[in-house]
């Protein structure tokens, strides 16, 4: 559902062989987002494996009726519409990060950019008549500064200085959702978990083999759309958020020219440049999901430059040059 950043990570390859140390994890799996999840965890004492899927699916719930713009019900659908109502406290939390990150990035990342992703096929709706025109119109009402917080006697308000502004959290919004589902965890005392959301996740102390957690990463070529099968790395993490983002599967052909996802909020467009995905691990998913977004917009130079200035992010960019397949890491990011 969420999934602007078509991710590369799979939880596949993982744990629950079949040892007594193994089995003692829970593994709860569902469908959330447009997607699958699956929580691993090392239960608390006389915790039940039906209770805490319960709580999971309730608080995904929540989310749903919140940030989904595929859910004709939801908090932004609603918003989207034209309709004023109060916001809960989830869709206040993820607006107010989202435009902390927009500002940091200097537009790059901008939910409110979200009748530019429609314009081009890519957002909640069927792709319209694109033009040069088309695009300059919608970029008049693009901006997180048009949107603001306005607290009122029922609540929470969102308030738009274009009646025609519109918000798409497909960037940021499962990568928050692993720290919702993370947050309810640890409230619990759980210290050793694995939570993924559409192939982002967020992890926490150790697997069931008593070690960092062990994700596959897809090699991002054109039509890889099988999870698992062809792999770039095997990464060891833990305690962070890991996210990737990459336009080898979300993209389409017309008149010989590929029109990936991501698109660059500041010209209005698809971006063209020869970065093929970007890994970020980060003290939270929100963050990872957020950045891997950035990094995508600006290109391989601009994502080397923002990385040097962040030595705290770990990261791995998989780039085209000279019609090879090249990588960069940073941070704590282990290939083996």
């Amino acid at each position: 559902m969420y999934r602007t950043a078509i991710l590369l990570l799979t939880s596949s390859l993982l744990l629950l062989c079949g040892c007594d140390r193994q089995r003692s994890y829970f593994r709860i799996e569902g469908f959330a987002q447009g997607s699958t999840y699956h929580v691993i965890c090392r239960p608390v004492q006389d915790m039940r494996q039906d209770a805490l899927q319960a709580r999971i699916d309730a608080r995904l719930n929540d989310i749903d009726f919140s940030l989904s713009g595929y859910n004709k019900g939801s908090i932004l659908s609603c918003l989207n519409a034209g309709e004023d109502l109060p916001l809960d406290a989830l869709f206040v939390e993820c607006f107010e990060r989202s435009k902390d990150i927009w500002a940091e990035t200097d537009g790059a990342f901008d939910p409110s950019a979200a009748p530019l992703f429609d314009l081009w096929g890519f957002g909640f709706s069927n792709k319209g008549d694109v033009s040069q025109a088309a695009i300059d119109s919608i970029l008049a009402f693009v901006g997180m500064d048009l949107l603001t917080l306005e607290e009122r006697a029922d609540g929470m308000h969102l308030v738009k200085a274009d009646p025609r502004c519109k918000l798409n959290f497909n960037a940021i919004a499962q990568g928050y959702s692993c720290d919702v589902v993370a947050r309810l965890l640890d409230s619990l005392g759980c210290a050793d978990y694995l939570v993924d959301i559409g192939r982002e996740i967020r992890c926490k102390g150790k697997n069931a083999n008593g070690g960092r957690w062990r994700i596959g990463l897809d090699r991002p070529t054109d039509g890889n759309f099988e999870e698992g099968k062809d792999l770039q790395a095997i990464l060891e993490v833990s305690d962070c958020g890991i996210v990737t983002s990459g336009n080898y599967r979300k993209f389409y052909v017309e008149d010989g020219r590929k029109y990936a996802h991501t698109l660059d909020p500041v010209t209005g467009r698809p971006v063209t440049h020869n970065l093929l995905s970007a890994t970020i691990t980060a003290a939270d998913a929100t963050t990872a999901d957020a950045y891997a977004t950035w990094l995508m917009v600006v290109g391989l130079e601009r994502a080397r430059e923002i990385l040097d200035q962040r030595p705290e992010l770990g990261a791995l960019l998989v780039y085209e040059q000279d019609g090879q397949m090249q990588t960069f890491s940073q941070g704590n990011i282990k290939i083996e």
